[in-house]
């Protein structure tokens, strides 16, 4: 199944990508409040003029003009001096975060209770993940208790 990738920025700035099955998709998720920013949580989002896919080998080598073959070629998709491609970093970058995300205890629902218990010493300090309402996460926040929303397609458990 090919997914769409959607560059989003909340109402802070923070810009992210986004992936979902469809625009529908992405349109139901949004009125619905499912969407939030990864690193302030905010759910205030607007989506970014983006561009999926650049065929940077179109006109090369045939009558295009000078123009058309500089503007294909200022765009790079690999680093030339190591031949790792974009591809390829942001594949490895997903496999760190996926792994990051199973390395961390699962607490549930009890993730707010749990997280303040961590930062005020009454629990061991660990990574955790779980579930939290919107007013849980600010009220974390708000403090001093750095907590960070994990999409759910990064966390394969809870994809089955």
């Amino acid at each position: 199944m090919a997914l769409k990738v959607f560059d989003l920025a909340c109402e802070h700035g923070h810009v992210f990508e986004a992936w979902f099955r469809s625009h529908e998709d992405y349109e139901q998720q949004r009125q619905a409040g499912w969407l939030s920013c990864p690193v302030c949580n905010s759910s205030e989002l607007t989506k970014k003029l983006s561009a999926p896919r650049l065929n940077l080998r179109h006109g090369v080598g045939n009558n295009s003009s000078t123009s058309d073959q500089a503007a294909s070629t200022a765009v790079q998709t690999s680093d030339s001096a190591s031949g790792v491609t974009l591809e390829a970093m942001q594949a490895e970058l997903w496999q760190q975060m996926k792994q990051a995300i199973k390395q961390t205890d699962d607490v549930g629902p009890e993730f707010a209770q749990e997280a303040r218990k961590i930062h005020e010493g009454e629990a061991p300090e660990r990574a955790i993940r779980g579930s939290a309402t919107q007013d849980e996460y600010e009220a974390l926040r708000e403090d001093g208790i750095a907590v960070v929303a994990i999409p759910d397609y990064l966390d394969e458990s809870k994809l089955n």
